[in-house]
């Protein structure tokens, strides 16, 4: 039988999920998930093999066409710290992106070296998320572990070694790790010594690019993938673009257990504040982006504390507002990223007596929300194409509360893809393009998915009264916003 289709593999901190795309026309025919085990911050820690097993378990539902899968690529998670010895088992368990114990491990290194050299070296400063600090609290709280290592690698990295038996990367992912150069695409080893000084450049994985194939599947334990073409990986947020088909210009929020907002830009962006991470993406432009550590756990949390369902908790908080209606929701539930608050807490302010259910539905969109459209003022301040399509996607772009409020938080019409799962239907865009040795770019234009529109802005609505009372309550409470 021809193999006509590419599986697109996002493996994220919920869950393996697995879509598979015709090679002819990008058309999305089945998809399958499996979940991965449950984490909340400060610790937020998952054994790799747990990954594993449950990308197996997805790709298990969709047995009866997997004979037909030409290709797979997968994109893995941020950040996260993956140790294997000499016998390719994890040392200990992976520590994600969402862990905010290395909080003090990022502020050593950013003493070490100023954020403006970081910036310049790596686009990104250090925080708790990034690979780097991981790495130094690694070597604070395990002496030698790192040095004792055959292997240092992401999460996307990981599942491409468990498919094709290749250690390698690419520079959309390793671009969160704080050891590369996406202005130069090249490990920068002296960083990666900052944190912990037996590192060696042995232990990490080659750079590849976005596009190349880097081997076949010989020993799946479903047999039905051998000979199929494996992609290099990237990040989850660099895969989702590929699906979304992201163009210059067009503003991106996404929606999961993390909040983000970015673009593509042909230069990369370089902020010493820290505020904006200058990644690469997977076509050989630059993905500046801003992330919140809190967005879809937020109104999951109000939703289970005023026990309603989704659609309940939607319609709630697109309620009319009242005169008085002043609740806000400062959403740093689990600590914070944007801003650097590993420690705080989350602030509903204004609340009363006869506060309602409704109010505080609307606080916690708004909340999530108004944090987010503080990055995207950071990206316009730094000279961030923004005058394209606003594009939203992750889980809970399902929302129709979160679809509106967003329209009417920015006064623009709010596109969602057609093809829901963007991130998993990028990778299949990268394994497409590993496949038949064409451009990543090229493969995302010709299988760009369809926009609806979701949402066009309410002209009755006090979107600069709403961003300005948070902006001050966050200032009030935090000294930042």
């Amino acid at each position: 039988m021809a193999r006509t289709l590419v599986a697109g593999v996002d493996s994220s901190t919920q869950s393996s999920t697995v879509v598979l795309r015709r090679l002819i026309d990008g058309k999305v025919v089945a998809e399958a998930r499996a979940p991965h085990p449950p984490t909340t911050p400060p610790l937020s820690e998952q054994d790799p093999t747990s990954w594993w097993k449950a990308l197996i378990s997805a790709l298990s539902e969709l047995q009866p066409q997997l004979d037909q899968v030409a290709a797979v690529s997968v994109g893995g998670q941020g950040h996260g710290l993956v140790l294997l010895g000499e016998d390719n088992v994890a040392l200990r368990p992976a520590k994600l992106w969402n862990d905010t114990e290395p909080a003090p491990d990022a502020a050593r290194l950013r003493q070490l070296l100023s954020p403006a050299e970081w910036a310049e070296r790596t686009g990104s400063v250090p925080g708790p998320a990034l690979t780097v600090s991981k790495l130094a609290w690694t070597e604070r709280l395990y002496p030698g572990l790192v040095g004792r290592a055959a292997h240092v690698l992401l999460p996307a990295d990981y599942i491409i070694y468990q498919l094709s038996g290749h250690k390698v990367t690419e520079r959309g992912g390793c671009s969160g790790t704080g050891y590369f150069n996406p202005f130069s695409n090249a490990w920068d080893l002296a960083l990666a010594r900052l944190a912990t000084p037996d590192i060696d450049s042995k232990q990490l994985p080659a750079i590849v690019e976005s596009g190349q194939a880097v081997g076949e599947i010989t020993q799946a334990p479903l047999p039905e993938l051998n000979g199929a073409v494996v992609g290099p990986g990237t990040g989850d947020n660099m895969a989702a673009a590929l699906g979304l088909g992201v163009e210059a210009g067009d503003i991106v929020v996404s929606l999961g257990t993390s909040g983000t907002v970015y673009s593509v830009t042909s230069v990369g962006v370089k902020d010493a504040s820290g505020a904006i991470n200058g990644y690469a993406d997977a076509t050989g432009r630059f993905m500046p982006m801003v992330t919140t550590l809190n967005a879809a756990k937020v109104t999951d949390c109000f939703r289970r504390l005023l026990g309603v369902s989704t659609e309940e908790f939607d319609a709630l908080a697109l309620e009319a507002r009242s005169a008085r209606d002043a609740l806000i929701l400062i959403p740093y539930l689990d600590g914070e990223r944007t801003p650097d608050l590993p420690a705080a807490t989350g602030r509903l302010l204004n609340l009363r007596s006869d506060s309602t259910r409704a109010e505080m539905a609307r606080a916690a969109v708004e909340g999530v929300l108004c944090g987010l459209l503080e990055g995207l003022d950071r990206l316009a301040k730094q000279g961030v194409q923004l005058d394209g399509r606003f594009l939203l996607t992750g889980g809970a772009a399902r929302s129709k509360a979160f679809r509106q409020t967003l329209a009417d938080l920015t006064g623009k019409p709010i596109w969602v893809s057609t093809i829901s799962e963007t991130a998993a239907a990028g990778a299949a865009v990268q394994a497409a393009a590993a496949l038949l040795g064409e451009p990543v770019s090229k493969i995302t234009r010709r299988w760009a998915p369809e926009l609806q529109l979701a949402a066009e802005p309410k002209l009755t609505y006090p979107r600069e009264a709403v961003r300005q009372s948070y902006r001050t309550a966050a200032r009030i409470h935090f000294g930042k916003d």
